[in-house]
């Protein structure tokens, strides 16, 4: 049997997760895919090759994508468009030592709030969904809290940090420990 026609191979998975990607940075921003093709100048059976998974773009091209939908190029070349709750574990410092950590990388084409909370001993805030795409971070600088999303929260200590879809349910509860925590919102942003 001769080999499937050119445009009917197997998407790569690379070529596959660029195209989930482009789909859903498009999405975010409320862009339709005219709308896109026009602003990267790309026509719109391209796009639609590109988001399907199908094709082989050139740095020239996804630098033309990423321009239009206002995101680094990087964004484009992820694979986690889902990772989920993502729980760091806090570490110990060591004793006359600088220590620096990466705890987490938030991509471009977010609206980023930092909040300060403090919370007394035996509090139950309820987080109210924030807009589709919101993902909320918080870290822990003293005290213990359980939080993260209402169906399976989690037990904070200080140092721990935990992501997590701040567009779902989510609470924030301490016991007999206050708990101070900074909370880093970043929301996608959508013109």
């Amino acid at each position: 049997m001769a080999g499937a026609p050119a445009d009917r191979r197997p998407a790569s998975s690379t070529a596959a997760a660029v195209g989930a990607q482009i789909r859903r940075r498009r999405e975010q921003r409320g862009m339709t895919g005219s709308e896109l093709a026009r602003r990267s100048g790309l026509s719109k059976a391209t796009l639609s090759q590109l988001e399907a998974g199908k094709g082989n773009p050139t740095i020239e091209t996804l630098d033309a994508l990423a321009v239009a939908l206002r995101i680094p190029l990087t964004d484009l070349l992820t694979r986690d468009t889902d990772p989920g709750p993502v729980f760091v574990a806090g570490t110990a410092a060591v004793e006359g030592e600088v220590g620096r950590e990466l705890l987490r990388r938030i991509s471009g084409g977010n609206s980023l709030e930092i909040w300060r909370l403090r919370m007394p001993p035996g509090t139950e805030l309820e987080g109210v969904p924030h807009a589709t795409g919101t993902v909320e971070h918080l870290l822990v600088a003293s005290g213990r809290v359980t939080a993260g999303p209402t169906d399976a929260p989690h037990r904070l200590g200080p140092g721990d940090l935990l992501a997590f879809a701040g567009d779902a349910p989510h609470i924030y509860r301490t016991g007999t420990d206050a708990a101070d925590i900074t909370v880093v919102i970043a929301s996608p942003i959508i013109n």
